[in-house]
């Protein structure tokens, strides 16, 4: 990966492919490596992709103290600037996707097309994370055995079929042994989440936007999905029965090709 310098911080991202220019953000605690090489692959053959560190992960600036969404979307708005891109297809997940609402509704002029998955958007009838969820992560986190906390965070973002799936877990270690996220970041990350609210605001949006949901996902509800649809004119819902949050882990191939036509990339 690159550096790029945006503002005083600076941002490790990756381009990778060829087309239109399509910037993926990642989630709460991810790095750019968690979108899987199968749902990137399918990706480049459509697009130049890029994908980068949230600041505090990998060689990104260190963070101190708290972030808001804001203020994440004002990073990924900063570094298609430091890129020299003018605008771009903008998909993101989870964390990232409230970030893409952010990007979305301050810089509409810089999103081409808007996906969001997985995600949330406050206000009444948004849903965050099931106390039961964030107890069963926590103490996992805090019980000092690594792999216990990696193998919770692995089933609570995949449906339970796929959490059986042995492969698919080692690709998951094998990425978060590579590249760990400190704990105070997550948190920090989670805090932002808990203050975002974008719900009376999301009917400005006028750029074709796709909105993508599990009815699986134990982290965001699938009636966040439904909300953030409903509240956006002219967006498309898709719902992914059965599947767990990281959808595009789950059904990479499927998520590919809703990207490719909801940018209209010719087949």
């Amino acid at each position: 990966m690159a550096i790029a310098k945006v503002g005083e911080l600076e941002l490790d991202y990756e381009r990778s492919g060829s087309g239109p220019p399509l910037l993926l953000i990642m989630g709460m605690s991810g790095t750019a490596l968690h979108w899987g090489e199968p749902f990137l692959d399918g990706l480049r053959r459509d697009f130049e992709v890029i994908v980068y560190d949230h600041r505090g992960v990998g060689a990104s600036s260190r963070l101190d103290g708290a972030i808001t969404i804001a203020q994440l979307a004002d990073d990924a708005a900063g570094l298609l600037d430091a890129l020299g891109i003018d605008s771009a297809h903008v998909v993101g997940i989870s964390m990232g996707g409230m970030v893409a609402q952010e990007l979305a509704l301050a810089h509409p002029q810089r999103v081409r097309t808007l996906t969001l998955g997985c995600t949330y958007c406050g206000g009444d009838g948004s849903s965050l994370t099931s106390p039961a969820v964030i107890q069963r992560l926590t103490e996992a986190m805090f019980s000092g055995d690594r792999e216990r906390a990696l193998r919770t965070a692995f089933e609570v973002n995949v449906s339970a079929a796929m959490a059986e799936d042995a492969e698919l877990f080692e690709r998951s270690l094998a990425i978060d042994r590579q590249r760990a996220v400190a704990v105070p970041v997550v948190m920090a990350q989670m805090q932002a989440c808990m203050a975002h609210d974008t719900s009376a605001r999301l009917p400005e949006l006028e750029m074709p936007t796709l909105v993508v949901h599990g009815t699986a996902d134990q982290m965001l509800p699938v009636e966040n999905g439904r909300l953030i649809a409903s509240r956006i004119p002219g967006s498309r819902l898709e719902i992914f029965d059965g599947v767990g949050h990281l959808f595009f882990w789950e059904q990479p191939e499927r998520a590919v090709e809703l990207i490719r036509a909801h940018a209209a990339v010719p087949a």
